[in-house]
């Protein structure tokens, strides 16, 4: 890492020195590696102050504006999110992760060149998906309020789906589950997340989606993605095959 910025908002002033981290968290993909292998990464974003700094060397300028905000908690959320997922697709393509160029489709989806990466956060938990064969999304979402959870699923879910939640013993986890399909599928084809309300996603997991709709050609696969009791995650990959899915914690080293 090169270079000194601003602390994220909320970091205090500079250190002298901040503690390096090292270009790779992860060993990259092994040379004949199944490419329809999803590395799901669960980020942990309420770091010590050591680590936000480090990880915000790696932010390009446009991060590190966000992260420079006036919500200091986002701020450092933001920075150890988006430096992890930097950290990430670095070791997996074998780049400096400081360097590494994001491109972005017409709804934000972010991509870059050799390998298929999308990430979620909320609240203190963030999560990234890696894949070189594949369109992948994915998401993470913290439970809601049940009362909160029944009316979204009753304005936005298919009827069926609205129903099997009012009727769920836990309304709130299962509309966070269903709401993570939605948005792991929509962020695989870099759409809308108006174009899924409608999608037909209740059931056991895995999900095979034969037609996304408006969203682009099926199928769509949608995996559920084991997270912290008060989290639901899920992932989606576009194509025909089963992906197989690696969920791991992501930890900054020592």
């Amino acid at each position: 890492m090169t270079g000194s910025g601003p602390a994220p908002a909320g970091t205090g002033p500079a250190a002298p020195t901040a503690p390096a981290l090292p270009a790779t968290s992860v060993a990259p993909a092994a040379p004949g590696a199944r490419a329809d292998l999803i590395d799901i990464w669960l980020i942990p974003t309420d770091q010590p102050e050591p680590v936000v700094r480090a990880l915000y060397e790696l932010l390009d300028p446009a991060e590190r504006a966000r992260a420079d905000g006036p919500d200091r908690r986002f701020g450092r959320r933001f920075t150890v999110a988006h430096g992890a997922v930097r950290l990430l697709a670095g070791a997996r393509l074998g780049r400096d992760p400081a360097r590494l160029v994001w491109r972005y489709g017409p709804h934000g989806k972010p991509g870059i060149d050799g390998l298929a990466v999308n990430h979620s956060a909320s609240g203190a938990l963030a999560a990234v998906a890696l894949t070189e064969g594949r369109a992948v999304g994915v998401d993470v979402e913290e439970v809601r309020d049940a009362r909160v959870a029944v009316r979204m699923a009753r304005r936005y879910f298919p009827a069926a789906e609205a129903e099997s939640v009012a009727a769920d013993p836990d309304p709130a986890g299962r509309f966070t589950v269903l709401w993570c399909r939605r948005e792991a599928c929509v962020k695989a084809y870099g759409g809308r997340l108006v174009q899924g309300f409608g999608l037909p996603l209740d059931g056991p997991s895995p999900v095979l989606l034969a037609d996304p709709g408006a969203l682009g050609p099926g199928p769509c696969r949608v995996e559920d993605v084991p997270a912290p009791d008060r989290f639901r995650a899920a992932v989606a990959a576009v194509g025909i095959g089963p992906s197989g899915v690696r969920r791991r914690v992501w930890s900054p080293p020592d």
